[in-house]
């Protein structure tokens, strides 16, 4: 058993088989909705979060895993003798790393390095699992977790939405807001860049943004190897599965994956969302 503990949160929703192959250790999101505060991914999953969605007369908020939390995982890891690498959702999107940080300050014997991923979804699970499996490849502490801080410069996601709406109630726009406005029947197409929520373009329709979601990230992965992709969605399946089998037929990567969009994270895009987050060179 390794001596090294992997900590990640709930954004990531790297699928359960894998959080379960490599011993991750999940923080969850918090989800309020009305008088109820659900934890993502425990409380209240992907399916059951949509569903409701659509009838809802009270819109979800969120809220970072909190510093109590981060401390409680922390001392029990660190009381099992584990050196602790905690790769977080982006500090441009949360105050996730705030809370972790906080935390490990109040655990000043506990060896614990917190890396922000500048990203979410499976981008930031793409980094969580490269650094999973330097430490299964037997790496030292130290340097699993220069994995962990180089990752985030080879992986990104590009996404499409049916609407800025669900972003820009919940503050996560970015630069996409200077789209706000804008005729309706046009889809945005974003990415995550530095950490934040920024434009791309504008088309027409759903279909021809998938297609232009998948063109980008096949300019950018060209000629770069290891690539892995993964599909994320929100509540959108069929289009997501479309999405991959294009992708794979285009660009051949050596991992495929099919994740959801986390309730948190959906919460922030909106139902409909579809995306495809990527890695190479790691």
């Amino acid at each position: 058993m390794s001596g090294i503990a992997i900590v990640t949160d709930s954004t990531s929703y790297i699928p359960p088989d894998l959080v379960r192959k490599y011993g991750l250790h999940v923080a969850p999101q918090i989800l309020i909705w009305g008088e109820e505060t659900l934890r993502d991914g425990i409380d209240i999953m992907p399916d059951d979060f949509y569903a409701r969605l659509k009838t809802a007369s009270v819109m979800p908020t969120t809220s970072q895993v909190t510093i109590a939390y981060f401390k409680e995982l922390f001392e029990k890891l660190a009381g099992e003798g584990k050196q602790i690498l905690a790769l977080l959702v982006s500090s441009k999107l949360s105050g996730t790393i705030s809370s972790a940080v906080q935390a490990k300050e109040l655990l000043p014997k506990a060896e614990i390095e917190i890396v922000d991923s500048y990203s979410t979804a499976m981008a930031l699970g793409f980094q969580v699992l490269a650094a999973a499996r330097a430490v299964e490849s037997g790496r030292t502490f130290a340097e699993v977790a220069d994995v962990a801080r180089r990752a985030s410069a080879h992986t990104g996601i590009v996404i499409a939405v049916d609407t800025l709406e669900f972003l820009h109630r919940g503050g996560r726009i970015g630069g996409a807001a200077r789209l706000l406005g804008t005729a309706l029947n046009l889809k945005p197409v974003l990415e995550l860049a530095d950490g934040r929520i920024e434009p791309i373009e504008r088309v027409r329709t759903k279909a021809k943004a998938r297609a232009r979601l998948l063109e980008l990230i096949a300019e950018r992965v060209k000629g770069k190897p290891n690539l892995r992709l993964a599909t994320i969605h929100a509540a959108a399946e069929a289009e997501a599965v479309e999405l991959m089998e294009q992708a794979k037929a285009l660009m051949h990567p050596v991992e495929a994956i099919a994740a959801l969009a986390s309730p948190v994270v959906g919460s922030h895009a909106g139902p409909g969302t579809v995306g495809l987050a990527y890695s190479t060179d790691l």
